[in-house]
């Protein structure tokens, strides 16, 4: 046997007993014998799984068709004992299923994708409480966006045409959704990590999640909520200052998706803010009850279709409003649609700037304006709560905001 095939034959083993183990410890509690399959087994199955993917075709078709078929009829028997005993549970059936045929696609050659598949199919068993609770808060609008949103996005996106439209050719229908697919994902990760943590994690954990949300939604909901309790105006001021922080790496995320050049190019005014944000935020909220439950903070669900044809539209707006005031009035035009824009949403005016700086506009003049446009949207969000919450917290959020905007402008003087 030559070195490939023993270091394949390897891996397939390892696949099973990767699975095995996490089956087997999971059922360590009940005697030998009353599981269907364990760590022995899955190693086993694993084996044979490698073994029929060695052989080559038209032998090693035959050979994983047979084997795959006899780990079902063995498994199928297995669970009617087990079922017979009260436990109707299939997914120590099925899994033991997905690693002989993760151990076959390995034995073919497909090394990485197999173990990958592994580890994935291992933390799924493991996982069980944690993805039910999330299945249990997910409301039936979410999962119903969802669905419809996946729709779109999975069957409609690739369809649309990838060239450009409109004055200049600047809309291009592919990459506006491309963006909303995009921004609506990260938005939609943050929605739903608020919804499973519930108001247990407190005030600094919901604005940190809220700011992959809407970091404005929780300035004015943290802002209302100082008006009831306005004897925690610290931790109030911390949660917004760290709201609007996770804004910056969101930025940067959002722009080397699109278009790195801009990314690198504010990277380092990006985390100066980013660093200063933090580090208001831990002085505000240093010596409250930072685990302090806040009252239900209200979020849009960011996958309802009629905000995601929203956003689409907007994009497009601001895409073709940059490049006119390009045209029209020159780089001054730039940088008043990114304030402009900034002053609502940074997410639109950082993506669209950022394609843009493939070929409309210089990449520094993209960085610089989004920059532009985060501060514009700090400045907002000061005056937000400086109308609507008590006049302590305004001023301390303002005055956060501020120190994270001067650092960056000295970040971006001095490098």
């Amino acid at each position: 046997m030559d070195l490939q095939a023993l270091v394949r034959l390897t891996l397939a083993l390892a696949i099973g007993l990767l699975a095995g183990l996490e089956r087997g410890w999971k059922n360590r509690d009940r005697p030998e014998g009353a599981r269907v399959a364990g760590l022995r087994t899955f190693g086993l199955i694993g084996l044979l799984g490698g073994v029929c993917g060695t052989f080559p075709d038209p032998a090693g078709t035959w050979l994983l068709t047979t084997g795959f078929g006899a780990v079902g009829v063995l498994l199928a028997f297995g669970y009617n004992a087990s079922a017979g005993r009260g436990n109707v549970g299939i997914t120590t059936e099925v899994s033991a299923l997905v690693i002989f045929a993760l151990a076959a696609v390995g034995a073919r050659g497909y090394e990485k994708e197999a173990a990958a598949g592994a580890v994935v199919t291992t933390l799924l068993l493991r996982y069980k409480p944690v993805l039910h609770r999330w299945v249990e808060n997910l409301g039936r609008g979410e999962l119903e966006a969802v669905l419809k949103f996946l729709l779109l996005s999975a069957v409609i996106l690739p369809n649309l045409p990838d060239r450009g439209f409109g004055p200049w050719k600047t809309l291009n229908p592919y990459h506006i959704w491309w963006m909303v697919v995009l921004i609506a994902g990260i938005s939609f990760a943050g929605y739903i990590s608020i919804k499973t943590l519930g108001p247990k994690g407190g005030i600094i954990a919901t604005s940190l999640l809220g700011g992959l949300v809407s970091s404005t939604a929780v300035t004015l909901s943290l802002s209302r909520l100082d008006r009831r309790q306005p004897q925690n105006y610290r931790l109030h001021a911390a949660g917004i200052v760290l709201a609007s922080t996770v804004m910056y790496p969101r930025i940067l995320l959002l722009a080397s998706t699109v278009n790195p050049a801009v990314a690198r190019r504010m990277a380092i005014p990006i985390a100066a803010m980013a660093l200063a944000g933090l580090l208001g935020a831990w002085l505000l909220a240093r010596g409250t009850d930072a685990a302090h439950r806040p009252e239900s903070t209200l979020f849009r669900n960011p996958l309802e279709l009629h905000m995601a044809f929203f956003f689409g539209a907007a994009l497009a707006v601001v895409t073709l409003l940059s490049v006119a005031l390009k045209r029209w009035v020159g780089d001054a035009g730039v940088y008043a649609a990114a304030l402009t824009a900034g002053i609502l949403d940074v997410d639109a005016i950082t993506l669209s700037l950022s394609r843009l700086a493939r070929g409309h506009i210089e990449p520094d003049m993209a960085a610089n304006a989004v920059l532009s446009a985060a501060a514009a949207n700090s400045a907002s969000k000061a005056l937000i709560a400086l109308f609507v919450a008590q006049r302590r917290l305004g001023l301390l959020a303002a005055a956060g905001l501020a120190a994270s905007l001067a650092a960056g402008a000295a970040a971006l003087a001095l490098f």
